[in-house]
């Protein structure tokens, strides 16, 4: 079997993901993803406390529109104070003595990023196109079975009742953000 597009492209994803996270390295690229996390936590706990502030200035306003904006604000301003922490930090470790363990750790995490990417697309793609009628360059590519493979587990850890896992608490919030009601 030769290569095809498929494997340069999961070849190509894997590497590009791998070496952007590389010169980022591990440290940034792990604070990133906890900046969005504290980011959106914040945002939901505060945006009650935040709310009567934006009210003064949307007079007559819907409840949604204002916890919209007092959501929105507070995630935006703690996302920038988290990257101002993150960046310095992990400036300081690329530039210590573990710099390059932190750049070789970010290529493997980047890398194992890039092989989720490609595992998930690959996934939506089988979803979208039946095996039987997919393009010779994925049926006879050589990451193919690796993909399935992966996917299938990945499909494994989802919960049975994912529409219900997913739909429940979005209802829930959507409610309360329309109403006003302050968060838990």
């Amino acid at each position: 079997m030769p290569v095809t597009i498929l494997d340069l492209v999961v070849i190509g994803i894997v590497l590009i993901s791998g070496l952007l996270a590389m010169v980022r390295g591990f440290t940034r690229e792990v604070l990133a993803i906890g900046s969005w996390a504290v980011a959106a936590g914040v945002a939901y706990l505060a945006y009650p406390k935040a709310a009567p502030f934006v009210v003064q200035y949307l007079v007559k306003q819907p409840p949604a529109l204002v916890n919209g904006l007092a959501l929105g604000g507070v995630f935006l301003v703690t996302l920038f104070i988290s990257y101002i922490i993150t960046s310095k930090l992990s400036d300081f470790i690329l530039d210590s003595r573990v710099g390059a363990l932190d750049r070789t750790l970010g290529f493997i995490f980047g890398a194992a990023r890039g092989f989720l990417l490609a595992v998930v697309g690959f996934g939506f793609f089988s979803w979208l196109v039946a095996e039987k009628q997919q393009p010779t360059w994925v049926a006879d590519a050589k990451f193919r079975p690796i993909l399935v493979s992966s996917f299938d587990k990945l499909k494994n850890m989802l919960p049975d009742n994912l529409d219900e896992s997913i739909t429940a608490p979005i209802k829930k919030a959507t409610e309360e953000f329309k109403s006003g009601a302050p968060a838990p």
